[in-house]
């Protein structure tokens, strides 16, 4: 917090009113569902951006980011409009407009978020800034609330049709836990994650596969998620059961049936996980994410030969007894693998 708010002293003459912070996030299970009202299971992790923020007494807007050694973005509020602005500012941008700021600011960025890294940097950003823009400009606006303004300003401003989940955990995590989310009416549970009294390790592995939601194999899979909503006649996937969509497949073309049956059978799985947790089943957990790993790969076809081969590398070290997420940044998603030898 002193650090960014001695450097935004140096860029702009004078101190920051506000500093806020959010992390970035890890999904234990629960991909690919967040938009088709399902549950899902993420935690919040150590990284996290961190903005400096204050008023101007007019209606410009200048946006500067450490990462990008202090170069000063300027706009106005009068300009502001989606798909506009230098693309790195207008995830900071779409917060400001969404939250409706009619005056002008200035804005320091700190993302230590890892860009591209399938960690959410891009949600770290928008709630730092919307958290930011709450207190100072006095919305009054609930964490539930924020979650909806920041997945506005992505799928708006910036253009990425993502889900609700990120936004929510970057917002609602607390240490210790995953964040059971029900991606419908954001409600919350706060599910005991407590793994090294188990004997067990999380790592991140980076792929070295980048992660890009702008590409359009994230939207095209969200639409055949939406066609089988459609075809079927039902509000979401969320209300129809595994038997059930598996009943009607002569209904839905190949690909649209393949991957509503990912998400149908990864919401069951979010559910059994949760029980796997508060019962430090972590035998039956590493079932679990090895099915949900399966499915994107096989079902909902978002892997890579980069995320198989660690995944594939990891199980075959099962002796070793280690939680392991292996993240994809190839622009389809990130998820976790888990074995075990209790």
């Amino acid at each position: 917090m002193q650090e960014i708010s001695q450097r935004f002293n140096e860029l702009f003459g004078y101190a920051p009113e506000i500093v806020a912070a959010a992390p970035g996030r890890v999904n234990l299970i629960g991909e690919h569902i967040d938009y088709s009202d399902g549950f899902v299971l993420p935690f919040a992790i150590s990284d996290t951006t961190t903005v400096a923020l204050a008023r101007r007494s007019d209606r410009v807007i200048r946006i500067a980011s450490v990462q990008k050694s202090a170069e000063i973005f300027e706009t106005s509020v009068d300009d502001l409009a989606p798909h506009s602005g230098e693309s790195w500012a207008r995830y900071a941008l779409g917060v400001l407009w969404v939250l409706g700021v009619d005056t002008g600011v200035e804005l320091l960025i700190d993302g230590r978020v890892p860009l591209g890294a399938g960690l959410s940097s891009s949600a770290a950003l928008e709630c730092s800034i919307a958290t930011a823009v709450n207190q100072l400009f006095e919305k009054g606006l609930s964490l539930a609330e924020l979650a909806r303004a920041t997945q506005k300003a992505e799928n708006d401003y910036v253009g990425v049709p993502c889900g609700i989940m990120d936004q929510s955990v970057s917002l609602m995590a607390k240490s210790g836990s995953a964040l059971l989310l029900d991606c419908r009416d954001l409600t919350s549970e706060n599910i005991p994650f407590l793994i090294a009294p188990q004997g067990l390790e999380l790592l991140i592995i980076d792929t070295q596969a980048h992660h890009k939601l702008v590409d359009g194999g994230y939207a095209e899979r969200r639409a055949s998620c939406e066609k089988a909503v459609a075809d079927l006649g039902i509000t979401s996937l969320r209300d129809i059961s595994v038997a059930q969509y598996a009943a009607r497949q002569s209904e839905l073309d190949p690909v649209t049936y393949i991957r509503g049956f990912h998400a149908v059978t990864e919401m069951k799985r979010v559910l059994d996980a949760v029980e796997a947790l508060k019962g430090n089943n972590f035998t039956r957990l590493g079932e679990l994410l090895n099915q949900s790993h399966r499915s994107l790969r096989d079902d909902y076809t978002v892997s890579c030969p980069e995320l198989n081969l660690a995944v594939d590398t990891a199980l075959a070290q099962v002796d070793r007894a280690v939680l392991m997420y292996v993240v994809l940044q190839l622009g389809r998603c990130s998820h976790l693998s888990l074995w075990s030898c209790l």
